[in-house]
């Protein structure tokens, strides 16, 4: 069985015209959805930041349970993964893996002991990294 070899001719391809609708089109499908996909992105990552803390905040708490205290700001959340030396009642890890103490942005949670008989905070910076802020840009702490 033979095939025969397609002719071309005037009508057998596409026009600029007919290229150029579709590529129009696209365009302003991408330009209606693009800004609110990137909106739940990062709508997404302050979520995650949030439910974060509060893993590390339980983390914490199971932290002290163990040793009777919470870790100091010397030895910082690395405590919660890495034992600290000398520290026989710790029974740890209290989290899976070092990943846990970084934001979604990147950066590590700040950790502040707490002073007299309160919680420890931890805190991430938002988006932009620096105190303050809303939206994604704000501040996320237990």
């Amino acid at each position: 069985m033979k095939r025969r070899a397609h002719e071309w001719n005037a009508r057998s391809g596409v026009t600029i015209l007919e290229v150029l609708i579709v590529l129009s089109i696209i365009a302003m499908i991408a330009a209606v959805a693009g800004p609110r996909l990137i909106g739940y992105l990062g709508r997404a990552k302050s979520e995650t930041a949030k439910l974060q803390v509060q893993q590390i905040g339980n983390a914490l708490q199971l932290f002290y349970i163990d040793t009777g205290r919470y870790p100091t700001n010397s030895e910082s959340l690395t405590v919660l993964v890495n034992a600290p030396p000398g520290d026989p009642t710790w029974s740890g890890p209290y989290l899976d893996s070092e990943d846990g103490l970084i934001d979604p942005w990147g950066r590590a949670y700040i950790y502040a002991e707490p002073s007299d008989q309160s919680n420890p905070i931890v805190t991430s910076l938002g988006r932009d990294g620096t105190r303050g802020g809303s939206g994604e840009d704000g501040d996320i702490s237990s």
